[in-house]
């Protein structure tokens, strides 16, 4: 708790010169700056954060969280958000959610407890795990989260006996092979059951009000939310027809990390199709269940050189430095080629689990090498597993130890598939936000910046 808070209020005073207009948010950990100058402030935060370790550390735009928000509810005002928990917990993420009024989708009692906890309302919590723990069902009794979704009958044989007062969501199954996550081969009923098993939730006198579905991860086709929408209306026609009004309908999520043309498209079509399947004047509650696209790019590791090796090929080429390091280009010469590996802060076992499932991450950029020439590079992270490898080959500048690099849009699916392994610890968060966003969001974000540190102890 005490960590963060200092970092950002102790401040050199040749740097508070440099940086005349920066604003420290009471004693918050939120700097309000000027600009986002990300490799400059990276060496800022990087020399006070040395002076007490040299752990990873996380740098987070709460302004790109504002930007993505502003458009959510410019582009899909009818949906409301319930972000997923399972993609980040970082507190002052989560802080500014609840700061704009968000829900939160939780699938175990801690996720549950952790939004609780920094004031989220039951009321707003989906508890979206088909298979439940009883005591976890139990808890969500107890502390009155009471929407939560099914998709089998001894799910609600469990619910009876322990939380028969819940509100439930069927989920549907959706599939699409192309999806790097098919969820649905792991929930979902099919559509043709849909009547049996509401008719079994009748005559256990269970209150099912709504479909849930999720269209997959990985792979986004703007198409499936349009197909998964005209799902879940012939759903809500089935349980019409034995006499059950639906007035929930979940969404879920799938939502790419960028805010770009693609999610534009999504919003489009799916705005489009609401109107036509579930028009206002149906009074339907239309919830979803975004991960990736609230905090994919909001969030930037950054890491520490702490060792060094150097290999030497004869090989033909010589690689030239290209800006950002991100391509390969090459002088056609012979020469005594060197190859280095460095051995980084953070790793497979730490932020970069996702990515021996399916992902990718960006390129490493560098701080404060100007040199031309790059060298074949392999990243190892500081476990002492031989899989720990972030990168098997990438072309960077010669590095030495304390030098810093750092990772875009690390947000997704990061530090919350972190494990202790070696003893390794979770990246630090700096909060930052740049002045016009700040204009446009003090009077929500300063309700609760306030309290991020107690959050976070």
């Amino acid at each position: 708790m005490q960590r963060i808070t200092a970092v950002f209020t102790v401040i050199s005073s040749s740097r508070l010169m440099a940086t005349a207009s920066t604003t420290i948010v009471n004693d918050s950990p939120l700097q309000v700056l000027p600009s986002i100058d990300l490799p400059n402030l990276i060496q800022r935060k990087a020399t006070d954060h040395m002076q007490c370790n040299d752990e990873p550390f996380n740098i987070v735009d709460i302004g790109d969280i504002v930007h993505k928000i502003k458009m959510w509810l410019s582009l899909l005002p009818r949906v409301h958000p319930y972000f997923a928990l399972k993609c980040n917990v970082d507190r002052g993420f989560l802080a500014t959610l609840l700061a704009f009024g968000f829900g939160f989708e939780g699938v175990s009692k801690a996720e549950i407890d952790t939004v609780l906890k920094m004031g989220a309302s039951p009321e707003k919590i989906i508890f979206a795990n088909p298979y439940k723990p009883i005591s976890h069902i139990k808890y969500a009794a107890y502390q009155n989260v009471n929407l939560m979704t099914f998709d089998n009958v001894t799910e609600l044989y469990k619910i009876k006996e322990f939380y028969p007062k819940a509100r439930l969501l069927l989920r549907l199954k959706f599939d699409d092979p192309r999806s790097k996550y098919e969820l649905g081969k792991k929930y979902g009923v099919e559509i043709d059951e849909v009547t049996h098993i509401l008719q079994i939730a009748r005559e256990l006198q269970l209150n099912v009000v709504g479909i849930s579905y999720h269209v997959g991860g990985g792979y986004t086709d703007a198409c499936n939310f349009l197909k998964a929408i005209e799902l879940a209306k012939t759903a809500f026609n089935y349980a019409k027809s034995i006499g059950i009004n639906f007035n929930v309908l979940d969404i879920g999520g799938g939502f790419p990390g960028q805010a770009n043309s693609l999610f534009k498209k999504i919003c489009s079509n799916i705005s489009s199709a609401l109107d036509k399947h579930f028009p206002v004047e149906d009074n339907i509650s239309i919830i979803a269940e975004p991960g990736r696209y609230f905090a994919e790019t909001a969030f930037t590791l950054v890491l520490c050189v702490a060792g060094k090796r150097e290999i030497y090929e004869i090989d033909q080429k010589i690689p030239v430095y290209n800006k950002g390091c991100i391509k390969k280009k090459f002088r056609n010469e012979a020469c005594n080629k060197k190859k280095f590996e460095y051995y980084v802060n953070d790793g497979r076992y730490g932020s970069f689990s996702e990515f021996l499932m399916s992902y990718g991450c960006q390129y490493p950029q560098v701080i404060g090498k100007k040199s031309e020439t790059l060298y074949s590079t392999r990243l190892w992270g500081p476990t002492v597993s031989g899989s720990d490898c972030i990168f098997e080959e990438c072309y960077l500048p010669e590095l030495e130890v304390g030098d810093l690099i750092y990772f875009e849009e690390m947000g997704a699916y990061t530090t919350v598939l972190g494990t202790n392994f070696n003893g390794l610890t979770r990246p630090v968060s700096y909060y930052v936000i740049d002045q016009g966003m700040w204009n446009v969001a003090k009077h929500k974000l300063l309700t609760k910046f306030k309290a991020v540190d107690e959050y976070s102890a």
